[in-house]
């Protein structure tokens, strides 16, 4: 499944500010934000190390291109073909 990267479309934002707007995390219904690209690279770090699993406990094995974080900075949503997955099991723990 192809993984949409900010850094692969220029400087261009991955979701739409006005959409972003709307969004909110599912468990605690926070504001998101994309997540910018230092954390990705620290993120898929983790992963190529295999020590990051979602919040529904599943290894994450796939490197992350996009995010949306939540507010408080603890955990972020993954973007997928450039649409948010805001499903509490897919949370990343940051």
């Amino acid at each position: 499944m192809e993984r949409c990267s900010g850094a692969a479309h220029g400087n261009r934002r991955v979701i739409d500010k006005d959409y972003l707007q709307m969004l909110a995390c599912p468990d605690t219904r926070q504001p998101l934000e994309e997540a910018p690209p230092e954390l990705i690279l620290s993120l898929n770090e983790r992963v190529a190390q295999g020590l990051v699993r979602n919040k529904g406990g599943a290894e994450v094995k796939d490197p992350i291109q996009a995010g949306l974080v939540r507010k408080d900075g603890k955990t972020l949503y993954p973007i997928v073909d450039r649409i948010p997955v805001l499903l509490v099991d897919e949370g990343i723990p940051l």
